[in-house]
């Protein structure tokens, strides 16, 4: 890709600078691309940031079946019993079931919106002000994972369905800890070192991170002084369910990864031994655990090898097992509409090793690599279309990046909300995520930039418009306020924060849908110097 010029574009008062004039010389690939009239080239680049949120949620669904095979990994306890002298062999999971919240699925979910903003620090080193892009769009996804996740959130379950969070104390300590992330960039912005951020500032910035873990695996084991005493109930056993389908479906497993994000939560009875089946859930996403176990243990390359195979051929085929069961020709046909167009990216996917490979790791950590490519991408097309639009790149941020960005983190919620019996990993994946876009999303960019300046310059980084990020944080937190305030009623009226009778559901998630557009159209205005 061609290095895109300077914004040629002039900013005037009122609504001009959210729409502005001028011709931008910047492009893509070609530079012909100039040659096209504005209005086409907007609209080229609207459906090029599209279709990369598109590629986003094709690897997200390879990414989480990776996380699923790092969570579950379990390892083997060998101990002698005193009275006997018999060996006693326990299986105990490697991953607490909080850490893995807020660490894998949190962190994991919000890759997207860190890659984006560290690409922009990256871009931006040696320079003295602060690239607009990874501030706003981080505080943009904060925004969308409080209020349009929860309100999708609250309507997932059943008609009449109620879903609480089980373990209230972790989820009051992530909560404050969210609060907190907000609280502490607005005190680094104006109170402390105003419009500016030094290194010392952003360094506790990103160990608030460790200390969010520490204090959250403290109350998760109720440590004594750095716990609250407060019980939890029906907590799930599993991170994720044992599976239980024939072999010979293996090969067939990731086909699931293009239909539908896989299972990765655990779902119980009221005795929390019975796995119930979800409707939709193919044979074929599971497989038999002792072939898995014996593949993980011996790492059977020719296994492994012929599945990987099978991902390539796969990416290249158009008919599924749900498609010849299809009879409406309508359907089949927009079926097969939709692969046609996600063939490049299952194509480029199908490079990811199989998630069996060391418990899937390497498939976790190629997924990451492809998500900071696809930010990469996006973080040029944001720029192209601020600069032939003249729109300001923060009302992008706040908008369109943080929604499409977000979308792993929606993905995730829902899926927990749908099939996991109680709102822990649901609303913790929303909470932990805000929290990791402040202490890692802003905080590593920053401290990138900080470290090269105080290097090379002896000087702190200047943030060009820290007045609109703070006037946005201040809108973040009294709405976020308000969100929190209605989940809390829910709590005391229905007995639980998610589903509940129909009508409530539903006006519970128009109301959070109201303080998101509250939130974006306030934000907008004030960096655009409207009001």
């Amino acid at each position: 890709m061609v290095p895109l010029a300077k914004e040629t574009v002039e900013s005037r008062h009122g609504i001009s600078s959210i729409i502005g004039t001028g011709k931008c010389e910047s492009y893509l690939i070609f530079s012909s691309e100039t040659s096209l009239g504005d209005a086409f080239r907007i609209f080229l680049y609207f459906m090029g940031l599209a279709y990369c949120f598109i590629g986003l949620s094709a690897i997200t669904a390879r990414f989480f079946r990776s996380m699923e095979n790092v969570v579950k990994h379990s390892r083997k306890v060998v101990e002698i019993d005193p009275y006997n002298n018999t060996k006693i062999v326990r299986y105990e999971k490697v991953w607490n079931f909080t850490i893995a919240d807020i660490s894998l699925l949190a962190f994991g979910t919000s890759f997207p919106q860190i890659s984006l903003a560290t690409i922009d620090a990256i871009r931006n080193i040696g320079n003295l002000y602060a690239g607009g892009l990874g501030p706003g769009t981080l505080v943009g996804s904060a925004a969308f994972d409080l209020f349009p996740i929860h309100a999708v959130c609250v309507v997932v379950p059943k008609a009449g369905e109620l879903k609480k969070i089980s373990d209230i104390g972790v989820w009051l300590v992530e909560l404050a800890w969210s609060f907190w992330a907000y609280i502490w960039l607005y005190i680094i912005l104006e109170v402390w070192t105003p419009n500016v951020i030094t290194l010392w500032e952003a360094l506790l910035t990103v160990l608030q991170y460790g200390l969010l873990l520490t204090h959250a695996y403290a109350q998760d084991k109720r440590w004594p002084y750095l716990s609250l005493p407060m019980e939890r109930t029906q907590r799930p056993e599993e991170w994720v369910p044992p599976e239980t389908a024939i072999c010979k479906q293996e090969f067939q497993a990731h086909e699931n990864d293009q239909r539908s994000i896989v299972d990765i939560f655990s779902i119980h009875d009221k005795d929390k031994k019975v796995y119930h089946e979800v409707p939709g859930h193919d044979v074929g996403e599971s497989s038999c655990s002792n072939f898995l176990e014996e593949m993980d243990e011996n790492e059977d390359h020719p296994h492994v090898l012929t599945m990987w195979k099978q991902q390539f051929l796969d990416a290249l085929s158009l008919k599924t097992s749900e498609s010849k069961k299809q009879y409406n020709i309508y359907l089949r046909l927009a079926r097969l509409c939709w692969r046609l167009l996600l063939a490049p990216w299952r194509l480029l996917f199908a490079f990811v090793p199989p998630y069996h490979i060391a418990h899937g790791w390497l498939a976790f950590i190629c997924s990451l690599i492809f998500i900071s490519g696809i930010a990469y991408v996006v973080t040029k097309l944001t720029d192209l279309i601020s600069c032939v639009s003249g729109i300001n790149p923060y009302v992008i941020a706040f908008t369109a990046l943080a929604s499409g960005t977000s979308w792993p983190d929606l993905v995730a919620s829902k899926i927990a909300a749908e099939r996991q019996t109680t709102a822990d990993s649901a609303i913790a994946n929303i909470t932990c995520s805000n929290s990791v876009n402040i202490y890692v999303g802003i905080g590593v960019p920053w401290l990138i930039n900080t470290a090269y300046n105080f290097i090379a310059y002896r000087e702190p980084l200047k943030i060009k418009d820290a007045a609109g990020l703070s006037f946005s944080l201040l809108v973040f937190f009294s709405t976020s306020v308000a969100c929190i305030a209605v989940l809390v009623f829910r709590r005391l009226t229905l007995g639980a924060e998610l589903g509940g009778p129909r009508l409530w559901a539903w006006v519970t998630c128009i109301f959070f849908m109201l303080l998101w557009l509250i939130f974006v159209v306030l934000s907008s205005l004030k960096v655009s110097d409207i009001i």
